[in-house]
């Protein structure tokens, strides 16, 4: 599988959960810590936790260390990058 692939499967497995595509709303409206998560999606803390590493390593969000806190936003730059080649390549087989 390609690079371009790899990112697509990634996005879709980043998204492909209820609760995760939950989290990427809340997070559409700004950042937030894994407790402000708890208390809108109403998952306990290490489920919330695990989907923001599942997020995280698909690329689909970012976390800064804040004193004792981890806030978590979304990695726009990487999802643009990705939304963009699938836009291209939709548009080559289009073409085709």
């Amino acid at each position: 599988m390609n690079d371009f692939c790899n990112k697509v499967h990634n996005l879709g497995k980043g998204i492909s959960s209820p609760s995760r595509y939950r989290i990427l709303e809340l997070l559409m409206t700004g950042p937030k810590t894994v407790s402000e998560l708890v208390h809108h999606i109403k998952l306990t803390q290490p489920a919330v936790s695990q989907h923001l590493s599942t997020l995280k390593v698909c690329g689909l969000v970012e976390s800064i260390k804040k004193g004792q806190e981890v806030v978590y936003s979304l990695d726009t730059a990487h999802m643009l990058m990705v939304l963009k080649s699938l836009t291209t390549d939709v548009q080559k087989c289009k073409n085709s």
